[in-house]
């Protein structure tokens, strides 16, 4: 297993909530010949482990391991435990710093719902699902590659125009806004602020659209980026998300935030608050062709295109699997600088 596997596994099963033996299931899941060495029995032992016993016990299924291989078989052992010693120095991280060890398992295991999660009530829950229905009319109304762009002032005015929208209430509107201008801290996002203004416009003089996409991206240094890779990496790759205004970062919050129940958190562990995304002042997605809605999970680690971006040297990916942002591992954003 190679270190994308481990990363992988990570990202699926969380930092050190280990409790399930999670990650080392999906260390030796993948290999038929392992599971008779490693039983359920050795897994199971994991599950009362606490976080000071669990690199000893680490250790201790590597030598299991090594010792039912074949002698002439030294290199699938040696690997293993250099992987396990990359998880033992990570946990010992986790043990010195109980932040380190709570932030690290929230974003490796984004899906998962936290004690100190932030939950809406049942009232503001209903007034998000009324907006986001509202604004989802906004954009069937004028295309999606229009909604990426349009601004906070436009869409009221769509709203107020058009009847098959309907006028945006004085609460939705003041709901909206109060969203756009909370601190996303309290939902444990802790990027920076990169628009400050609800109202702020992308200018339409400023982008291109990139053919066959159905997304923008900036004049400058985006476009001339996601060109140089199109030509290194080559046809596999696409772009899947470009410019995004206000608008159309708090439609996608609002969006996660129902799917989550109500729990902003989890969705801003998957997705930037409106006013902290960087596709709004250049930074852009990728993915492989054909590969659909997988270009947005781990799996896109897995692919050639992404192996290739890595080959290059020059690429840098904005949310990190190790990010400070609190957000999970986006291995297809394109972080422009």
């Amino acid at each position: 297993m190679d270190r994308r596997n481990i990363l992988k596994a990570f990202s699926i099963s969380g930092f050190v909530a280990l409790g399930s033996g999670s990650v080392m299931r999906q260390l030796f899941s993948n290999s038929a010949e392992n599971s008779s060495v490693v039983d359920a029995a050795n897994l199971e032992t994991l599950e009362p482990a606490s976080i000071g016993k669990l690199p000893d016990k680490l250790a201790e299924l590597v030598e299991e391991q090594t010792a039912a291989t074949d002698y002439h078989e030294v290199s699938a052992p040696q690997r293993l435990e250099n992987q396990v010693a990359d998880l033992q120095a990570e946990i010992e991280a986790a043990k010195s710093d109980p932040h380190v060890k709570d932030y690290m398992q929230k974003i490796r295991y984004f899906e998962g719902v936290f004690e100190d999660d932030y939950f809406v009530d049942a009232a503001e829950f209903k007034l998000i699902s009324q907006t986001l229905a509202r604004m989802n009319k906004v954009q069937r109304t004028i295309g999606h590659g229009n909604f990426n762009l349009i601004s906070f002032d436009q869409m009221i005015k769509y709203g107020r125009n058009f009847s098959q929208v309907g006028e945006f209430s004085k609460v939705e509107m003041e709901y909206l806004e109060q969203l756009f201008f909370s601190d996303a801290k309290r939902y444990g996002f802790y990027g920076e602020k990169v628009m400050n203004g609800l109202t702020d416009r992308v200018a339409s003089k400023d982008l291109l659209k990139v053919p066959k996409t159905g997304n923008y991206l900036f004049k400058g240094k985006s476009i001339q980026l996601y060109e140089t890779l199109r030509r290194d990496v080559g046809e596999d790759i696409v772009l899947t998300s470009g410019v995004r205004s206000t608008v159309k970062q708090m439609y996608l919050y609002l969006s996660k935030v129902v799917q989550a129940e109500g729990n902003m958190s989890k969705a801003s562990r998957s997705l930037a608050p409106p006013g902290y995304s960087y596709h709004a002042i250049g930074d852009f997605d990728v993915g492989k062709v054909g590969f659909g809605y997988q270009n947005f999970t781990s799996d896109f680690a897995e692919t050639d295109v992404y192996k290739k971006l890595q080959d290059l040297g020059y690429i840098s990916i904005r949310y990190t699997n190790d990010n400070k942002f609190g957000v999970r591992y986006e291995p297809w954003h394109i972080q422009v600088v």
